[in-house]
């Protein structure tokens, strides 16, 4: 049996080219995990459950279950958006010009 050897990112750039993602697909990434981030915090020190987190979104308790478990595959940027505006946030995002590879 053939031994598996681990990939190991320190960034997440590089992590994205190691998934074999494309420039715009990484972005994406990025700002999703960095949106569930800022949404596990909240939900941490506010103490909510998943089922309130989702009766304020207006989504089911399912779906807010696998976004806090980082299971994004069918979960848009917006639906993260609503969700963090349903608990009094505001999502704020900064354009840049990307820097020449």
């Amino acid at each position: 049996m053939s031994k598996i050897k681990p990939i190991v990112s320190k960034t997440p750039e590089s992590l994205a080219l190691a998934l074999g993602l494309s420039p715009v697909e990484a972005e994406q990434w990025q700002l999703q995990h960095v949106l569930v981030k800022k949404l596990k915090d909240i939900a941490r020190s506010r103490k909510l459950t998943h089922a309130a987190i989702a009766a304020l979104a207006g989504t089911s308790r399912t779906r807010v279950t696998a976004i806090l478990n980082e299971d994004l595959e069918h979960v848009s940027t917006d639906l993260l958006v609503r969700i963090l505006a349903s608990l009094g946030y505001r999502v704020s995002v900064s354009v840049r010009r990307a820097e020449a590879a």
